[in-house]
């Protein structure tokens, strides 16, 4: 016979493992706490000191486009955004 589908009560309570309840979590001390906030801050300014952009190919391709070279296929823009689509997952922790 096939089990309904919806809530089914637990018939073996004694199965069941309470939880010890944990160590409040203390705050780190505050010479640790500044040390990673100037190392956080220092790794800031070097990421938006160096943007990940390579500006000649930026201004290649702008110039292709403003003289109409630029090859723009529709199946290719469409099987790239797909494919982005498919490998994207809005529950994956980064």
């Amino acid at each position: 016979m096939v089990d309904p589908i919806g809530f089914k009560p637990v018939s073996n309570a004694s199965r069941l493992t309470p939880v010890a309840p944990t160590a409040p979590v203390r705050a780190a001390e505050g010479a640790t706490q500044a040390a990673q906030t100037s190392t956080a801050a220092s790794l800031t300014q070097n990421a938006a000191a160096s943007a990940p952009v390579d500006a000649e190919r930026v201004a290649r391709i702008k110039k292709a486009i403003a003289d109409g070279k630029f090859p723009l296929v529709p199946s290719t823009v469409a099987d790239r955004l797909l494919a982005l689509k498919l490998q994207w997952n809005p529950n994956e922790q980064a």
